[in-house]
Formats: structure tokens, C-alpha cells, sequence
């Protein structure tokens, strides 16, 4: 059985071809699927019988189902394991931010980057997600959001897995969500987070559409960053520098860079020097994360003190500096802890 749920009005309307109905049906298909939310095509009704019952015998409309839920203490922050139609999970968070609701979408199950910090890498990847499979995550929250009167605003490609690494099903979803028979969202409210993958960061920049990217940075330095991510022995801080760089220049968006703040390892006053002296001269921005501790790893947050300094040198040198504030973390909001607990 084929699953449709992710397929684009070109993949819709082939099928029609293919099962020798007329291409207009795709249109509807996809408005009952996509604006709907139709699981079942016995609810569209606008569709001759004969036609729900072909498309009954070779199609499925899959979403993902919920396998647990946590909620934050202060209502803001929901992070929910989705299963596919295969029996695997994946983490999605919801974060009820004072701009809007921003989700945060896993692109793999599991990771295989190996980052020493990271929860989700801990049992490896499992496998890529599909474009339906990412949408399916979307749309879940997007539903919940509807009860309330809201929808989902941004999004960020930042949970599990690295999306540069599942490149075509990555675009194929940020295209999707940006069609008018889908969501319509604007590519601008969407972002992706990559550990660097420079060759694949030189394609985004020329797919000409203007998402925002993230890097995940976490050391000014080879030594250092090679330890907490392995994949930097393959694309050295030089070159993931200069991707950024170049990104900026041909999309003209701010690049931002995450860095986590881990206590006595990439914290100190001669870090944020070096930080500042790689993206001088850059459209970019920096993301500090004091670290959520994971049970897994041995790493502890910086004091607040820690946290100021390292913020309050990048601003003294021009470098526009936020620190993400926590959310969720009394619901092991970091990616992957929530999937390792059930695995």
C-alpha cells in the first residue's frame, strides 16, 4: 500500500494518471489531506465512490501516532514521541514562545554524528525520515493547535538526526510546507539546524529559497571541537566558517551559530575571544545554550556568572549574542532522552 500522506499536487496527480482518473481529482485529494486533515477517504465526499474505493485498495493516509507526552510545570513546553506506521518514534517539541508556537521537527531517527553531548546519538540513527513523515509531526501539533485557535508558526528542523544528511527528504518537506495546498508557510519562519556539512550547505544556498540556518558551532577551535563532534575531522571549523559566510552572502540571512555552553570545557573568556575573532566581519549571530544535563553524558551547566561573561565579551565585540532561554527542562527537553527512555 502506497502512503500518500507527504506526496506533492506532481506526485498526486501522477497517481491519477496512473490509476487512469482525471488529474483534477488531485487538487481535491490534496485538499481533503493537506487543509482537511483527512485520514480516511470515506470522508470525502466530493469524490465518486467508485474513486475512494481504487484509492482504498493501493493508498494509506498515514500520520504518526502519539506513544507518550510530557508537559513543562509552566504549560509552554510539550514534547511528544510520534510512531509511524512502522513502529518508529521520533521526538517533536512544542514551544509556546511569546512570538507564537515554534516546533521543533526531528529529521532522522536517531543520530550517527556521534556529538559527545548529545542524547539522541547515544543509540545511533535508525533511519532517514520522509518528507510525510516530517509533515506527520507537523501536522500532529498543527491539530492539537486547532482546538485552541492556534497553529504553528515556526518551525526549526533541529530535533533528532542531521538534515543535511537526509538532504532531498529535508527540501521535499520544506517545499511542501511552503505550497498553498499545504500549509503556505513562509520559508523564512522555517530553519534548519546542521552540525556542518559544507558541501550540502553550498547546495541549500543556491535551492533559492531564503530558510534561515543554524550551525552548530560548540568550540572556536579543531582539538576542541573534534572531541565533541566527531564530524568536524571531516569538515574542519575553517570551512564550516566559510560556508556560513558564504550562505549569507547569497541568501542575505543572518546565519546563526548554537553554541552549548558546557561548564570548565568551552566556556571560558579566552573561548569567547576566539569565537569572536572566527565570526568577525560576518552576518551572523550566536545562540549560547547553557547545556541541559543528560543522565547518559557527564557534562554540567556553567554558572550564571560563566554565562554572563562569555555573553557580555561577544556583545562588547559587536557580536550579536542571545542565550536560549530554558524551556522544558523539567521535561528532558533535550533531543533524543525522551526516544532513549522507551528504547
Amino acid at each position: 500500500m502506497i502512503n500518500i500522506f507527504g506526496y506533492t499536487m506532481v506526485q498526486l496527480t501522477d497517481l491519477m494518471i496512473k490509476l487512469k482518473l482525471p488529474k483534477f481529482r488531485a487538487s481535491q485529494l490534496a485538499n481533503w489531506i493537506y487543509q482537511r486533515a483527512a485520514v480516511s477517504f470515506d470522508d470525502m465526499n466530493n469524490l465518486p465512490k467508485d474513486m475512494r474505493q481504487m484509492l482504498k485498495e493501493v493508498c494509506v493516509i498515514h500520520r504518526a501516532a502519539s506513544v507518550d507526552q510530557l508537559d513543562s510545570s509552566d504549560g509552554r513546553t510539550s514534547k511528544f514521541l510520534l510512531e509511524f506506521s512502522d513502529g518508529v518514534a521520533v521526538e517533536t517539541v512544542l514551544m509556546r514562545q511569546p512570538y507564537g508556537n515554534s516546533i521543533c521537527v526531528s529529521s532522522q531517527a536517531g543520530c550517527n554524528m556521534g556529538c559527545a553531548f548529545c542524547a539522541s546519538t547515544i543509540h545511533g540513527m535508525t533511519r532517514n525520515l520522509t518528507a510525510g513523515e516530517m509533515l506527520a509531526q507537523t501536522f500532529y501539533i498543527n491539530e492539537l493547535l486547532k482546538k485552541e485557535g492556534q497553529k504553528v508558526d515556526t518551525i526549526v528542523i533541529m530535533g533528532s538526526g542531521e538534515p543535511l544528511t537526509n538532504y532531498d527528504n529535508v527540501l521535499s518537506y520544506i517545499r511542501l510546507l511552503h505550497e498553498d495546498y499545504c500549509l503556505g508557510m513562509s520559508y523564512r519562519s522555517i530553519t534548519l539546524s546542521t552540525s556542518g556539512i559544507v558541501p550540502n550547505i553550498y547546495k541549500l544556498a543556491q535551492e533559492g529559497i531564503p530558510v534561515n540556518l543554524s550551525i552548530s558551532l560548540h568550540a572556536p577551535e579543531n582539538e576542541l571541537r573534534s572531541e565533541l563532534m566527531p564530524i568536524n575531522k571531516h569538515y574542519p571549523l575553517d570551512t564550516v566558517i566559510k560556508a556560513g559566510r558564504d550562505y549569507g552572502e547569497a541568501t542575505h540571512r543572518r546565519v546563526t551559530y548554537e553554541y552549548i555552553l558546557i561548564a570548565e570545557v568551552n566556556d571560558s573568556i579566552k573561548q569567547a575571544k576566539e569565537l569572536a575573532e572566527l565570526l568577525k566581519g560576518q552576518l551572523a549571530s550566536v545562540n549560547l545554550i547553557p547545556i541541559n544535563p543528560v543522565t547518559e553524558r557527564n557534562w554540567q551547566r556553567p554558572s550564571l556568572d560563566r554565562i554572563n561573561a562569555f555573553e557580555s565579551y561577544l556583545n562588547k565585540k559587536h557580536i550579536p549574542v542571545t542565550v536560549r532561554r530554558e524551556m522544558g527542562n523539567d521535561i528532558q527537553a533535550a533531543c533524543g532522552q525522551l526516544r532513549n527512555k522507551h528504547i
